[in-house]
């Protein structure tokens, strides 16, 4: 009975500290969907293409398939986004050596050149207002990039298992 109480109390603790990050994630999250492609001079690239070739740019040689699942996208809207990567030649297609009926998505020099000043462009961004925090709260985002990026790969199996359930 203990046991059940404390798991509970221990639930709740978690949601409300969910409910206080999630916010503040989105909100640095949209900053980045929002800004970065025009400061470094490309063409604005809508989100979803910019979650794919950031997938791609990560996972080389990925199928649709498997980019689809991994992004929580139906085959189709993959389809359609990645067909608009290959017209602005940022991704290539190339058959899978072992089985020629599969396609393997890779980028081209181009993606990887822009998602660099893309980067560039948020490191920016970014700078700018970490220069306008304390030194003690700079300090703390800095200490807390491990735990943000376990959190990022939790996340990440969390949805791709969602994706594999469905």
């Amino acid at each position: 009975m203990k046991e059940e109480q404390d798991g509970a109390a221990q639930g709740e603790e978690l949601l409300s500290q969910a409910r206080e990050l999630t916010p503040a994630l989105y909100a640095l999250a949209r900053v980045l969907r929002l800004r970065g492609v025009r400061e470094a001079g490309l063409a604005q690239l809508p989100p979803s293409e910019l979650e794919v070739l950031r997938y791609v740019l990560d996972a080389p040689g990925t199928s649709l398939g498997e980019l689809a699942r991994a992004l929580g996208l139906r085959t189709s809207n993959a389809s359609t986004t990645v067909r608009g990567l290959v017209a602005q030649d940022l991704l290539r297609r190339e058959p899978d050596p072992r089985d020629r009926r599969l396609v393997r998505l890779h980028p081209t020099m181009n993606a990887v050149h822009g998602m660099a000043r893309i980067e560039g462009a948020w490191a920016e961004v970014f700078a700018q207002a970490l220069g306008e925090l304390a030194d003690g709260e700079r300090e703390s985002l800095t200490a807390a990039l491990p735990a943000l990026r376990a959190l990022g790969r939790a996340l990440m199996t969390h949805r791709q298992e969602a994706a594999r359930s469905t």
